[in-house]
């Protein structure tokens, strides 16, 4: 007989964790909306293969728009539109073609996410010798000059 509490899991929550999980909900936010701790949640996800499987393409789906809206403002982008506006009493719609300026802060922070090495600020230098072992100075004569 296993011990300790009762599960509060129920099928139907992997179907509400599907849509939550499609507008962006973490796992903290889960666990918050189903009142429970965030390792409940973790462990709902090892016990039971269905919410498990029922979060996973939603989460990622998320993370995509997300990805590519920051790609698209690192970059710059158009798109059209409708301004609306009242002129002399009537309503008077107007195509346009908004533009927004490339982002360097979005551009900064996916080159730093994606080409670590070479966009990190803290740079480590190793200082050592051959195969890694440790530096060797040699004396030469021209060093008693000195």
């Amino acid at each position: 007989m296993a011990g300790g509490r009762p599960t509060k899991y129920k099928t139907e929550y992997a179907q509400q964790a599907a849509k939550l999980c499609a507008l962006g909900a973490t796992d903290a936010q889960l666990a918050d909306f189903f009142q429970v701790s965030i390792s409940t949640i973790t462990l709902w996800k090892v016990q039971h293969s269905e919410f498990s499987a029922s979060i996973k393409v939603p989460k990622a789906e998320a993370d995509e728009r997300v990805e590519q809206s920051l790609y698209r403002r690192a970059l710059g982008y158009e798109h059209d539109e409708v301004d609306i506006r009242v002129v002399g009493g009537e309503i008077v719609e107007t195509p346009i073609r908004k533009y927004y300026p490339p982002d360097t802060t979005a551009a900064i922070f996916w080159l730093k996410n994606r080409k670590k090495e070479e966009w990190r600020d803290k740079l480590d230098h190793e200082h050592t010798g051959k195969d890694g072992g440790p530096i060797k100075i040699v004396a030469s004569p021209q060093d008693e000059d000195l």
